[in-house]
Parts: C-alpha cells; sequence; structure tokens
C-alpha cells in the first residue's frame, strides 16, 4: 500500500501538455496582419484567383511556420463594376483598417484605387491590371504583380521584323487598356522601320455588326498584317467573325498579345478552331515541380468548386502576390506588430473617402515589398520600378485546339529557336520553327495585297520626245497603248524576278490629245499624293524628290557630265618628249651621265684601255660612252668584270626604256590627232560661254547653282538638235546626265568627248509611294537584275553598244612615268654602288703604306692616293711599294 502513496506522472503526457502549452504561446505571439481583397466574386476568374492566395497562404505558412506575422485575408465582392471595386477599398480602408490591398480588377479600375491607397499610405497590389498609363501614376504606393502590356512590344516588333513585313495594322479596344499599349509598341515598329498605315479601334462593346464594318474596311486596305490586342471576351467575338468573312486566308498574318494568349486555355474551342495559323506572344513559365504540385491542388480546388476555370499565368501571379507580401511582412513584423491608423481631425460628418486614417507601417511595408525577390511559379518574382520584370517570352502558333511553342524572345538575344540561358546563343537558332500559317500554308505571306478595289497596280510613264529609247509611248487606232523602252525592259524583268506576282498596267501621263507638258517633278507629285502606285521612267534620284516619295535601289548609274567637240591638235614639234614623264626623262639624263662615270672608274686603271689620255678626253668619252648605249653597240672593249655586269643590266634596262619610248611615241603619232575642245568648267564660267542642257531636266538648277549666266544657257530636245547647236557654234560644251550622254556618244564617237569631272547623282530609280510595300521586295530584285547579264542585254537592245565607241577612241595615250622603271633603275643603281665600292677598296687596300705614312699629312696623303688613282695602269703600277701585298688582278 506505500507504493500507492508514491505520486507517478507518464511522461508521454507530461510531452503533450508541455507542447501544447508551447503552441498555444505560440500562437499568442503571432501578430495577425489584417490585408484586404478585391475581386469579382461572382465570375470562375474571381473564385479561382482567390482559391490560388488560399492555396499560398497555406503553403507559404506551412513552411515558414516560425514566423511571426500571419496575413488574415478580408474579401470584399468587387462586383465587377468599377464603383463596387472603388466601394470595397474604402471600406477596408476606414472599417477593416487594412495594411495592403490586393486587388483583381481591370486598368480603367485600378485608377481611383491607386490614389485611395496612397491617400491612406496603404499598398495597392494588382494582378490583374496590365495597362502601361498606370505607370504614368507614379505613386509610390502602387505595385504590379504582373506583366505590363509594353513588356511585350519588343518580342511583336521582333517577329514583324523577322519576316520582312515593313507595315502593319494594329488593331485593339477602344478603351485605356486598349490605348495604352498603341503608343509604345508604335514606337518599336518604327525602330525596325515598319509603317503603321491604319489603327483600328474597337469598342469594348462592339455587336457583330461593327466588327464586321470594321474588318470590311481593313479587307479594303493593301496590308495583310494585323496585331490584335483586346481582352478575350472580345478577341473571341472578333476572331468569329473574322474566319466568318475569309480574313484567315494564305494572304493574311495574325499577331495577338498575351491579353489573348494568356488565356488561351480557357477559350471555347470553337473559337480556337477560327483562330488556326495566329501567331502570339505570352511569358514563359518554367515547368517545375513546385508548380505541379500547384497545379495539383487547383485543379482539386476547382473540382472541389464545381467550377470549370483553367490555370492562367493570372493565377500564378495571384499566388506569388501572396508569398511576396507575407515575405514583405514578415521583414517588417516589428513594425507591424505597433502599427496603428492615424485618424485625421475632421468634423463627424465627413464622407467616407475623407473618414479612413494613415497607416503607420505604410512606407516601411513599400520599401519592403520593392526589396523582395525570389523563384516564385511564374518565374523569378522581382520588381522594378514597383512592377514584375520582363521575363522571357514565348512564341506560340494556334493549331486547332492548342498552341504550340515556336520559338522564344529574351530581351538579350532577341527571337531564338530554343531558350538556353545558361549557353551563348549561335546564329543558326535565331529562327522560329515551322509554322503554320492562316489558309495551311507553311510559308509567310508577303504582308499586303492590292486593296480588293484595284485589281492592277497603276504604274505612271513618261510621253516623251527625246530620248525615246528609254521610254517610247505610241498609240493604237482603237486609244491602246505600247510602252517600251530600256526603263520598261528593267521594270518589267525587275517584276518578273520577284516571288510573287503582280499585276500592274502601264498608265501614260497624257492629256486626250496625246500631249503631255507636265516634268518629271510633277509625275513625282503625283505619286506622292497617291494618284497611282508607281512611276517608271528615266527619273533621277536627287534629294529634293527623295522628301515626298521613295525610290528603289538605282538600275542604272547616273551623274552630269559636260560634253564637249573634238579640235584637232597639229602642234607637234614637242610631241617627241611626250611619251615620258618629266621626271622620268630627268632620271634616264641622271642615269645616262653616272654610268658613264662608274665605268669610267672600273675602267680607266685597266691595261690598254680607251678610258685614258687627257682630261678633256676622258670626260667625252665618259659622255659618249653612256649615251651611245641608246642607239647602237659600243665598239670600246670592256676590260673589268665588274663594268661588263653592270652593263649587262644597263643594256637591259636602256632596251626596255627605248621600246617603251617608240611604242608610246607611235600611239602619240597615231592617235592624238584629236583633242577636247574644253577641258575645264571654269574655263567656261569666266568666258561667258554657252553652254546647252536637255530640256526639262533637273541640270538646269545645276548650272545655275554653279554661276552659268542664266542668258547663256541654250536648251535642247534631241540628240540632232545637239549636234546642230555644236555645228552652228551656237554651244560651247553641254550639260547632261551620263545615260543620255551615252547613246548620243555611241552615235557621234568621233566627234565629242565627255571631260571635267563627273557630278555625282543618285542614278535612275523607280518611284513608290512613300512606305509602299512593294519596295523592299522590288530593290532586291532590282540588284539581282542589275548583277546578271541580262542587264547588259537590256542596255545593248536600247542604249547600243558603247564599247565599240570606246575601241575607237581618240584619247591621247598617258605618259610612261618612273613608277614603271624604277624597279630596273634600282638594281643597276644598286649594283653600281656595290661594284664601285669594291673596287675602291681593293685601291685602298694597295695603297695602304701611303694611307698610314705618318712623316705625311693627311692632306697630302690624300691627294698622293687620288692622284695615284687617276694616273694609267702602267705608272701606277710603278708606285706601288715593295711592303705592298700583290693582290690578284680583277680582270
Amino acid at each position: 500500500m506505500a507504493s500507492l502513496s508514491r505520486p507517478f506522472v507518464y511522461p508521454p503526457l507530461l510531452f503533450l501538455v508541455f507542447m501544447q502549452l508551447w503552441s498555444i504561446e505560440n500562437v499568442l505571439a503571432m501578430v495577425p496582419v489584417r490585408v484586404g481583397v478585391v475581386l469579382d466574386a461572382n465570375t470562375d476568374d474571381g473564385k479561382m484567383s482567390m482559391a490560388s492566395m488560399n492555396i499560398a497562404l497555406r503553403d507559404f505558412y506551412d513552411a515558414n511556420h516560425q514566423f511571426q506575422t500571419r496575413l488574415v485575408l478580408n474579401t470584399r465582392d468587387s462586383m465587377g463594376d468599377v464603383v463596387g471595386a472603388a466601394a470595397s477599398v474604402v471600406d477596408l480602408l476606414k472599417n477593416a483598417e487594412v495594411e495592403a490591398i490586393i486587388v483583381s480588377c481591370t486598368s480603367m479600375d485600378a485608377y481611383f484605387i491607386i490614389y485611395l491607397g496612397e491617400k491612406a499610405h496603404v499598398p495597392i497590389i494588382t494582378f490583374t491590371a496590365t495597362s502601361p498609363f498606370l505607370t504614368s501614376i507614379q505613386s509610390p504606393y502602387f505595385f504590379r504583380t504582373a506583366l505590363s502590356d509594353s513588356s511585350q512590344v519588343n518580342a511583336i516588333s521582333s517577329i514583324v521584323e523577322a519576316f520582312g513585313w515593313r507595315e502593319v495594322t494594329l488593331v485593339y479596344v477602344d478603351n485605356e487598356f486598349g490605348q495604352g499599349i498603341i503608343s509604345i509598341l508604335s514606337d518599336s515598329l518604327e525602330e525596325v522601320n515598319v509603317r503603321i498605315p491604319y489603327r483600328s479601334a474597337v469598342p469594348s462593346s462592339a455587336t457583330d455588326d461593327q466588327i464586321g464594318a470594321e474588318l470590311y474596311k481593313l479587307m479594303s486596305m493593301q496590308t495583310r498584317v494585323f496585331i490584335v490586342h483586346m481582352a478575350n471576351s472580345l478577341g473571341s467575338t472578333f476572331f468569329k467573325k473574322v474566319k466568318q468573312l475569309g480574313m484567315m486566308s494564305e494572304e493574311y498574318a495574325w499577331i495577338v498579345t498575351d491579353a489573348i494568349t494568356n488565356e488561351l486555355n480557357s477559350m471555347d474551342p470553337i473559337v480556337l478552331e477560327s483562330m488556326v495559323g495566329v501567331l502570339g506572344v505570352r511569358p514563359y513559365v518554367s515547368k517545375t515541380s513546385k508548380l505541379e504540385q500547384f497545379q495539383e491542388q487547383y485543379r482539386n480546388q476547382v473540382v472541389l468548386n464545381k467550377g470549370t476555370s483553367e490555370l492562367t499565368i493570372y493565377e500564378l501571379w495571384a499566388y506569388d502576390t501572396i508569398t511576396a507580401l507575407a515575405i514583405a511582412v514578415e521583414s517588417v513584423a516589428e513594425a507591424i506588430r505597433i502599427a496603428t491608423f492615424l485618424m485625421p481631425n475632421v468634423s463627424s460628418n465627413v464622407t467616407d473617402l475623407q473618414g479612413f486614417g494613415v497607416s503607420s507601417v505604410g512606407l516601411d511595408l513599400i520599401q519592403a515589398l520593392s526589396n523582395t525577390s525570389f523563384d516564385g511559379l511564374a518565374g523569378s518574382f522581382k520588381l522594378i520600378d514597383q512592377q514584375l520584370h520582363y521575363p522571357p517570352y514565348e512564341v506560340v502558333n494556334i493549331v486547332g485546339p492548342a498552341a504550340t511553342i515556336v520559338g522564344y524572345w529574351t530581351e538579350k538575344d532577341g527571337i531564338v529557336r530554343e531558350l538556353n540561358i545558361e549557353t551563348e546563343d549561335s546564329s543558326s537558332s535565331r529562327k522560329l520553327k515551322s509554322i503554320i500559317w492562316p489558309g495551311d500554308r507553311i510559308y509567310p505571306p508577303k504582308g499586303w495585297v492590292l486593296p480588293v478595289n484595284e485589281e492592277k497596280l497603276r504604274v505612271l510613264v513618261p510621253i516623251k520626245d527625246r530620248f525615246t529609247q528609254f521610254v517610247n509611248v505610241t498609240w493604237n487606232p482603237d486609244n491602246s497603248t505600247n510602252v517600251q523602252g530600256f526603263c520598261i525592259d528593267v521594270f518589267d524583268t525587275v517584276m518578273g524576278a520577284l516571288p510573287y506576282g503582280v499585276p500592274y498596267e502601264y498608265i501614260p501621263f497624257a492629256t486626250e490629245d496625246h500631249i503631255s507638258t507636265a516634268t518629271y517633278d510633277d509625275m513625282v507629285y503625283q505619286i506622292y499624293l497617291k494618284h497611282y502606285d508607281a512611276f517608271v521612267g528615266d527619273v533621277t534620284i536627287i534629294a529634293n524628290r527623295s522628301r515626298f516619295v521613295d525610290f528603289t535601289l538605282p538600275y542604272q548609274e547616273s551623274g552630269v557630265s559636260m560634253l564637249v567637240p573634238y579640235i584637232n591638235n597639229n602642234n607637234k614639234a614637242w610631241l617627241f618628249i611626250k611619251p615620258l614623264t618629266w621626271q622620268l626623262w630627268l632620271t634616264s639624263l641622271c642615269s645616262f651621265v653616272t654610268i658613264g662615270i662608274v665605268i669610267w672608274i672600273l675602267e680607266h686603271r685597266e691595261k690598254d684601255t680607251e678610258f685614258k689620255g687627257t682630261l678633256k678626253h676622258q670626260i667625252g668619252m665618259i659622255l659618249w660612252y653612256s649615251f651611245s648605249t641608246m642607239v647602237f653597240s659600243q665598239r670600246e672593249n670592256i676590260r673589268n668584270n665588274y663594268a661588263r655586269i653592270i652593263m649587262i643590266f644597263w643594256f637591259f634596262l636602256v632596251l626596255i626604256l627605248t621600246q617603251s619610248y617608240t611604242a608610246n611615241l607611235a600611239s602619240l603619232l597615231t592617235y592624238q590627232k584629236l583633242e577636247p575642245s574644253i577641258e575645264d568648267v571654269k574655263t567656261l564660267i569666266q568666258t561667258n560661254a554657252y553652254v546647252g542642257y536637255h530640256k526639262g531636266s533637273f541640270v538646269l538648277g545645276f548650272l545655275l547653282n554653279m554661276n552659268f549666266n542664266p542668258s547663256r544657257i541654250i536648251q535642247y530636245s534631241t540628240p540632232d538638235e545637239l549636234n546642230e547647236l555644236f555645228i552652228n557654234g551656237s554651244i560651247a560644251a553641254a550639260f547632261d546626265e551620263i545615260p543620255y550622254l551615252k547613246p548620243f556618244l555611241s552615235q557621234y564617237c568621233s566627234k565629242y568627248t565627255m571631260v571635267g569631272p563627273i557630278y555625282k547623282t543618285g542614278g535612275f530609280g523607280f518611284v513608290f509611294p512613300t512606305g509602299s510595300p512593294l519596295l523592299s521586295d522590288v530593290s532586291k530584285a532590282v540588284l539581282n537584275v542589275t548583277e546578271s547579264d541580262i542587264m547588259f542585254k537590256i542596255e545593248k537592245r536600247w542604249l547600243g553598244d558603247s564599247s565599240a565607241c570606246s575601241a575607237s577612241s581618240f584619247s591621247p595615250s598617258n605618259s610612261l612615268g618612273l613608277e614603271s622603271f624604277w624597279f630596273l633603275f634600282s638594281i643597276v643603281g644598286a649594283l653600281a654602288v656595290s661594284f664601285v665600292g669594291a673596287h675602291i677598296s681593293i685601291f685602298l687596300f694597295q695603297q695602304r703604306a701611303k694611307l698610314w705614312n705618318t712623316n705625311l699629312s693627311i692632306r697630302n696623303r690624300l691627294t698622293g692616293i687620288f692622284q695615284d688613282f687617276i694616273q694609267e695602269y702602267h705608272e701606277n703600277r710603278a708606285l706601288v711599294t715593295a711592303e705592298s701585298t700583290p693582290m690578284p688582278t680583277q680582270g
């Protein structure tokens, strides 16, 4: 019985009691943080966003049960109305005194709510409002945990650039959400040289008839690339109408923003069938185990709520928003613990908008939110300028009931085939995968067509009464026209080289009586007014015209040159010196004298040499021997081996020089019969001479700018008229574009020539209205044609064979210069210096006794050695002392 009086406590029971007490203590120590949530509770999107946030709360605090703070969600129903959303926020601020508000609303609803949050110093966080306009509010209390619509504009413009489209039409919903992206997207497209000829604003509540009317308007235009930015609900109606009107055919290209692609999973399959071939962009979401776990919980929640909503990126952003806010709140737990709402000093009859207080923890909380970063379900969560940082984007192709990823876009690399953040992108991956385009085509559309109300491209051509080889228009009895010529053949060839067919017709710019007095500038202006689609003719590309229209690349080089007649040059008294330049004459003269001296140095001390005798005789021999090598072989025998080697190379140099001189002199005697009458433009201006120019040409302004006297400028219309002006002496020179002068010279090449500098112009080009989608492709075709032999055949057919005239040209031969013979002169000179140096060295060695004789002064020693050197051989040998070491003779 004694044992029964001993106290006994069961150990597990003590442990359970202890844990229960510790848990109660932790719960009492936790700080609840009131957070408002405003959403439309009557929609599937609202319900599933709320479910995502509840899952996020449970997951976060299960993994972080030691945190001191706990978010407590206070939910309000906005009833899908901007007034209801604003009233809900006011109620949360005034009655619930929440520390932060998460709002699921449209961009239009967010404006007023942001101002309320700033007034109360309460962060307003949205994961659904994406309009870039909201950024302009610049409130420190507004945070966007969704991507701004502006984040995708560079991805879209990169797609447009990748397919070479030069014009797009923007189609957007006509409200703040739709308008917010337009200016930013326009700037991005402009950076890649893409024009926007039309912007289609569709009312947010548009009916089928209103959408149809706008689509018919788009069909009447030539642009066939459309970028669509509108909410999912309106987009579904829009694309069903697009399909119904036949605008999903092979000539169309459609690109949609992430406003549609983010909700493809929840769209009606019938709508998706009408969107086959559409391209789109959407944020890239990495597939992680955490995401898979959330998807499983989300599907269970959908079943529990008996909902039908599919998972979208907005649910992922809602989840990440709760996580970010929970982390931020925990980082300011001490401030949260003592947080209060400071009520304003106002009267009792104030309105609700004036009756809520100011949060004391607001500044701390926005700082914590700005510094929060983690790996969320939607990707890396990092707020830059209070909005989510740009992620990579997927480029998707809608095919049937699903969307296929055909590539990616990153801020660093642009469009890539495969996304690999860890490695450098290679050039081979810089393209998209295979795409199914509208009409089940595998090739991208060219992006434009002729408008449906026009059957052919209307090409303007000039009426010419001169130089008709470029463009020639003739009328048939039935008033139809025949248009032919060099420019016409080139244009036909270029259009035939396009990768697609373009029907066109030539329309002469003339009155009913087949007369035209319009200038080329007048016709260029018609293209500017878009009365015609193109202008084909001998139109020169100049800066003034390019201000109004666009030109293709030039298909014919051009420039302004001066044409003058030849004159007979009978003054040939000094013709014999023209084959060589004065530098070569001077070098040759010095070389002859030098070679004579070198041979004398090497020969005059040899036995039986002819380079001896009196000083006068030796000077004569030097000059005689060197200059006579030009015309005949010398009878003087050369005994020194050094001299013989030098003479071999010298004879070769003289042979080349004399033969070249003879050939060039013969050329001058044969061809230098004609010379230009004037070689300098300045001479014409100084002498106030008459000059001619092609009637109607811009050359008149060119001459006036060069200060020619207007009264001394005469116009001509035809090549024959120009020839007559030269014959009767009415003009001294004519100025015209080179393409016009070439056919004239091919007819009169023995009488006239082009001289002076060529004043460059842009050449001949085809004219199109500014921003024409044809321009880029036609320019590429021009390059292909001009680089082929087809262009030579067209030129030969219409402009003649200018090479025939060039072959019989009377251009004077050029004088031969030193640059043609410097190598031979260098060899002979090097040999001469080397052998003379060796010869003198041998002599000085023989005279070393005298050279080092200290009994004589330096002057006497040098004088004696020099006198010994110029003595004849037998005399010099007698002076060699016995001390001298005999040297082998050179010969």
